[in-house]
């Protein structure tokens, strides 16, 4: 029979539970009681049944059965559960701004309710009964914790300020998580970077990334060897184990070698770091992008004198080097549809409007013409030399002129030829926007930049070896486009088009690209 086939396919389904455990027996049959299956109820998400049965544990779609037992839900009153742990700087104001959207765009009303200070529901409501649909209840903590529920079976979606990392990873694939490397099991929800902030009456604005490595080793203690007032300095940063935290240890600190103080003070909410150093004119803090608060961003500079300051656009273009994509993990088990059709939602326009809107960068990609790119065509001119000719840079701008570059960019992981994850993500939305048709009739080019280490020809050819590795991947994914409705040129300049110095891994990382310019 059809429905013991689809019974049977449907046991392979590795399902999410999503209310507790009833430990009761309960009879599901087909309507017309031909067939029954009989076992301990495990789980139901609206939609399907999960029941641990003599044959093993089995998922049947609940539109197809009928359920008799005390243990059976209520198929008119059921709440999808959901729950989110990790980090404070998305629970606190991201998530829950991006679900009033999502009810708001569904007609849903929203319900917050606070429950400690680590706690707190958003119930979905219908406005006509005022009954319950579906309630997200998050833990808010930091992306060590998130990984932890993650572990324990306790968190159905997490938050995260960084990758997992590979003890997190292979502990996840042993308890059943799935690899959660895997496209489909993360996501970024959207953009954010670590900034170093000052109070607003600090006279320093700008700061080396190798001073600024310094200063959170202890090795600089004084702001007079920054050309500020003599007075020591007062370093912070958030707690240990939150993922800013860690990406300070990872992208600023590892690569010079150098320890975090163990004078910092840590603060648990990202906030509170901002408040605090906006009211300590000797203080200077490590604080994401979206949660400066009231105090002042420093510019980072490199040691040949280019400089950079975090903005919208030079974090989509991950230009600015400490860039901090924001992800969403998920583990290998079926979500309520509710929890499904969210996850949609938070890669909707409408979407990427309130995540802007909330402080945080959004994924939209933005188009920059070269009019307005003057510091870094200066940057080409001014370390043009034997092996970057003025003809040279002659051919790139007669090449890019016409065009206009997308905020859309990919950039490598560290001694390798894999896109980092933001890249990773970018390919998904470009390969999206190519087969949504948003490219036809244009042109779409694929221009490879390098660092300048090492003779300039070989550094060409990398970068077009790049440029064309990403143009396939991005093609790969987009499998449905109609590809003749577009033109696709791959193009490479070398180091021809530095965004920063060469002196330090993250600098020749930002060098190391791939651009997407359109017409």
């Amino acid at each position: 029979m059809v429905w013991q086939r689809a019974a049977v396919f449907a046991a392979l389904l590795f399902f999410w539970q999503a209310v507790p455990a009833l430990a009761q027996d309960v009879t599901l049959s087909s309507p017309d009681g031909s067939v029954e299956i009989t076992g301990t109820l495990l789980g139901y998400d609206g939609e399907f049944y999960r029941v641990d049965t003599q044959y093993g544990e089995l998922t049947v779609d609940g539109s197809g059965v009928l359920c008799d037992g005390p243990a059976c839900p209520s198929l008119t009153d059921f709440v999808a559960e959901v729950a989110i742990s990790g980090s404070s700087t998305m629970a606190e104001v991201l998530l829950p701004a991006l679900l009033e959207g999502f009810a708001l765009r569904d007609g849903w009303q929203t319900l917050r309710q606070d429950l400690d200070s680590e706690h707190f529901d958003y119930v979905l409501l219908r406005p006509s009964t005022g009954k319950a649909i579906a309630r997200f209840s998050f833990r808010v903590t930091n992306t060590d914790e998130g990984f932890a529920d993650l572990l324990a079976n306790e968190a159905d979606v997490i938050m995260a300020m960084r990758e997992i990392r590979e003890g997190e990873r292979s502990r996840a694939r042993e308890a059943g998580l799935g690899d959660m490397t895997e496209t489909n099991r993360n996501r970024v929800l959207a953009l954010d970077a670590i900034v170093p902030v000052v109070a607003p009456v600090n006279p320093v604005r700008r700061i080396s990334t190798t001073q600024l490595a310094r200063v959170f080793a202890g090795r600089i203690t004084n702001w007079s060897d920054l050309g500020g007032p003599d007075a020591p300095i007062s370093l912070h940063l958030p707690v240990a184990e939150s993922g800013l935290s860690q990406s300070v240890e990872d992208r600023l600190m590892k690569p010079v070698n150098l320890a975090l103080s163990d004078t910092l003070v840590r603060h648990a909410l990202s906030s509170d770091l901002a408040r605090a150093v906006s009211t300590d004119p000797f203080a200077i803090g490590m604080a994401s992008f979206a949660e400066t608060g009231s105090t002042r961003m420093l510019t980072l500079t490199g040691e040949c004198g280019f400089s950079m300051n975090a903005s919208r656009r030079t974090i989509k273009t991950e230009d600015y080097p400490l860039t901090s994509p924001m992800f969403l993990y998920l583990p290998a088990r079926r979500l309520p549809k509710i929890a499904r059709d969210f996850l949609i939602y938070t890669r909707s326009p409408a979407a990427q409007i309130v995540i802007r809107r909330s402080g945080f960068v959004d994924q939209a990609p933005e188009r920059i013409s070269v009019n307005v790119q003057g510091d870094r065509l200066a940057n080409a001119i001014s370390s043009a030399g034997a092996e970057v000719p003025l003809d040279e840079l002659q051919s790139m701008i007669s090449s890019l002129r016409p065009l206009s570059r997308l905020t859309t960019s990919f950039r490598f992981e560290t001694g390798s030829a894999r896109p980092d994850s933001q890249s990773r993500a970018n390919i998904e939305q470009l390969a999206r926007a190519i087969a949504s048709g948003a490219h036809d009739g244009g042109t779409l080019a694929f221009v490879g930049f390098s660092d300048g280490d090492g003779p300039a020809e070989g550094n060409r050819r990398i970068a077009l070896k790049r440029a064309t590795a990403v143009r396939d991947a991005v093609l790969a994914a987009a499998d449905t486009a109609d590809l003749s409705r577009l033109t696709v040129k791959v193009e490479a300049f070398g180091e021809a088009l530095p965004m920063a110095c060469d002196d330090s891994d993250w600098g020749r990382k930002v060098n190391r690209r791939v651009e997407v310019w359109v017409r």
